[in-house]
């Protein structure tokens, strides 16, 4: 899934202002639970999904996460559903490498992932809910690829607009963006010009109370 305009105006955002815009218009699309390991950069880009599992007696070659790498285009996130475990990791080493070499713009798991030195190491986004060095190795399979999934209580399908920072993770449903990127935009510029109205001189408290909290009102 290319790079598209929705994408570059979203990088344009933060999570903040498209989390607000989604309230106005009526849209769960906040995660909560998964922030990045370490500081990152904004990231703004399609979704390319996988669904991790308990391994039972089945036998499998293919190793977790490497099909939704091979799925990826440049500027995609990869998005891990797996369900939230933090006893073993869902992400590693040698998976952040192929993807930073396949141009994806970061990673998001709901669980655990290992090897976080080296994805800080090759500037990867990562997002998770913890790190652990316990390999997924006869522990976890790959359930799916490429199919709907939920992170951090919200549904999430391949190809969706997702944002993230240092503040979170806010998933765009991708037939909403249209509604989504102008509102969240307005936003930002209406805060620019109360954050402008405070520096110079005007107080906080009028500032805040009249443009704030009427700020979502539909």
């Amino acid at each position: 899934m290319a790079v598209d305009t929705w994408v570059e105006r979203l990088r344009q955002l933060d999570t903040c202002a498209v989390s607000d815009a989604q309230d106005k218009l009526g849209i769960k699309g906040t995660v909560l639970g998964i922030l990045p390991l370490y500081e990152t950069e904004r990231i703004a880009g399609r979704a390319v999904t996988f669904k991790l599992k308990t391994k039972g007696n089945e036998t499998t070659t293919r190793h977790l996460g490497t099909s939704a790498v091979e799925a990826s285009d440049p500027g995609d996130i990869i998005v891990c559903d797996h369900r939230g475990r933090t006893d073993v990791a869902g992400w590693g080493g040698i998976l952040s490498t192929a993807a930073k070499t396949r141009g994806v713009a970061g990673v998001i798991i709901d669980g655990a992932s290992r090897d976080v030195d080296e994805a800080k190491g090759l500037g990867l986004p990562l997002f998770a809910r913890a790190a652990v060095p316990l390999t997924a190795r006869g522990r976890v399979v790959e359930e799916s690829t490429n199919e709907p999934i939920e992170i951090g209580g919200v549904s999430l399908a391949p190809g969706d607009y997702v944002i993230a920072d240092n503040s979170g993770i806010v998933v765009v449903p991708q037939d909403r963006v249209a509604e989504v990127v102008p509102e969240a935009e307005s936003i930002v510029a209406r805060e620019q010009a109360m954050a402008r109205d405070v520096m110079n001189g005007k107080s906080v408290v009028e500032v805040m109370g009249i443009n704030y909290e009427q700020m979502l009102a539909r």
